[in-house]
């Protein structure tokens, strides 16, 4: 391909709006996947890019819908982009523009995250606000913030962000900064920004998630000097310019586990690579706790072998190390059929709860009070239509269609598409009965199934 907008086979809207998933249910898991690289590491890498004065050679990039609009936001903005397999070469020689496209950046709200290479290398940038899952709030006020503080005048005017550097070499400065809460996207949109900035930048409170030390390796490799990562407090000394590199992307830790919970569920055994477990600590002990057998085969290699019986458990979900907001929804799933009574509270985001009213469609039992979900296990769910109401919501349903017996139909596939790398073809190559078709062509055939009871489908 030429540019990112040629990316092969990510599923964008509308067709995937216009395309379910069939799931036919019980039937068991064997073999071994292939994890791809990390989505959040993949798009803030690709932002990163734009440091980068030369070229920039990133591997293990995931096939993602969200990596495609990446492309196009960085293509926009002048950057030429080809991408081989899973490698993605980026020359950021030439940015021939300031502003990114509204029309893309509502979209994704990764790509906000841009603004602060943007900033760093042109000294100005105009940033319409983010989009993403309707998961909750997330404001881009500790951006703004942050960003003033290394010198920059920041307005917000009819939806978009103007940022500016004042004085002659339009250059950032470096700053102390405390973000009153450790969010991922302000870590990263500062870091980035603090790399190319006139003296030392401090980041306190910084979000400690292995993207965000993937992202710092990124920009180690192109000559950044950058010590902290990974803890509460990082330090930012600005240089002048980045080098070129060639530099691979961590495996996918939230794809990780929602193929051990896939595993599972449906009382299968799997072997998952390249993985790193120490990036999933909390939940590889959430499934021990429960009952489910995870073995180290090697430094990168799970096998996950059937429980016995699945107990219920607690979930809080917290910022890393704590147990992923991300990885809240599919574990739903897998509690749906634990012995017992489980509390799940989200205190990530305020409105991450909606997938339990379709879990219930499928036959779960669960309350929802708040930000707290109550879930008493159930002896089997029933397959049904249902709707993906966000990224992590959808790959839940998912996860619960491999159980529950019968058919399973699900909509809302462009959140799916948004961050698995093509999950039901992964599903498929292990014994999933999973199928993806046009919805009409959904309709169609479950009307025909309706109207005779014998009929059957086979896959």
């Amino acid at each position: 391909m030429n540019s990112s907008s040629s990316l092969p086979d990510a599923k964008l809207s509308p067709e995937g709006d216009s395309s379910v998933l069939q799931i036919w249910g019980g039937h068991p898991l064997r073999g071994h996947v292939r994890i791809s690289g990390a989505k959040n590491s993949a798009l803030v890498i690709m932002a990163g890019a734009l440091l980068c004065s030369g070229d920039c050679r990133i591997r293990n990039v995931p096939l993602l819908a969200d990596v495609e609009r990446m492309g196009q936001v960085l293509s926009a903005l002048g950057l030429h982009l080809t991408r081989n397999s899973d490698i993605l070469d980026v020359n950021a020689r030439r940015i021939s523009t300031s502003k990114a496209p509204y029309e893309l950046v509502t979209q994704l709200r990764a790509s906000f995250f841009a603004i602060g290479p943007i900033l760093a290398r042109m000294g100005i940038a105009q940033m319409p606000l983010p989009g993403g899952c309707a998961i909750g709030a997330r404001p881009v006020d500790l951006h703004v913030r942050g960003l003033q503080a290394m010198g920059a005048e920041v307005q917000i005017e009819h939806g978009i962000c103007n940022a500016y550097v004042p004085g002659s070499n339009g250059r950032l400065k470096g700053a102390k900064i405390y973000l009153d809460t450790p969010s991922v996207g302000a870590t990263e949109t500062l870091m980035m920004a603090a790399t190319l900035a006139d003296g030392e930048t401090i980041l306190e409170n910084a979000a400690r998630e292995p993207e965000v030390v993937d992202l710092a390796n990124f920009c180690k490799s192109m000559g950044g000097k950058i010590q902290g990562a990974g803890t509460s407090t990082i330090t930012i000394v600005g240089v002048d310019k980045l080098h070129s590199t060639d530099y691979s992307i961590i495996p996918d830790r939230i794809e990780t586990g929602t193929f051990l919970l896939a595993a599972a569920i449906t009382r299968s055994e799997l072997l998952l690579s390249p993985v790193a477990p120490d990036h999933l600590i909390p939940v590889i002990a959430k499934l021990r706790d429960i009952g489910v057998p995870i073995i180290e085969e090697a430094s990168d290699c799970l096998r996950v072998v059937p429980a016995e019986k699945l107990k219920a458990t607690d979930i809080d979900t917290l910022p890393h190390p704590g147990f992923p907001t991300d990885m809240q929804a599919p574990f739903m799933s897998l509690l749906t059929l634990a012995e017992g009574d489980s509390i799940i509270n989200e205190s990530v985001f305020e409105n991450r709860l909606r997938h339990a009213s379709e879990l219930n469609r499928l036959g779960a039992d669960i309350r929802v009070k708040g930000n707290t979900a109550f879930v008493r296990g159930v002896p089997m769910l029933s397959g049904a239509p249902v709707i993906g109401t966000d990224l992590r919501a959808s790959a839940a349903l998912v996860i619960a269609g491999l159980a529950a017996e019968g058919q399973t139909t699900i909509q809302g596939l462009n959140h799916l598409d948004r961050g698995y790398d093509r999950l039901d073809m992964k599903l498929q190559q292990l014994g999933a009965k999973i199928i993806r078709m046009n919805e009409a062509s959904a309709d169609a055939e479950l009307h025909t199934n309706n109207s005779n009871p014998a009929a059957s489908v086979s896959i």
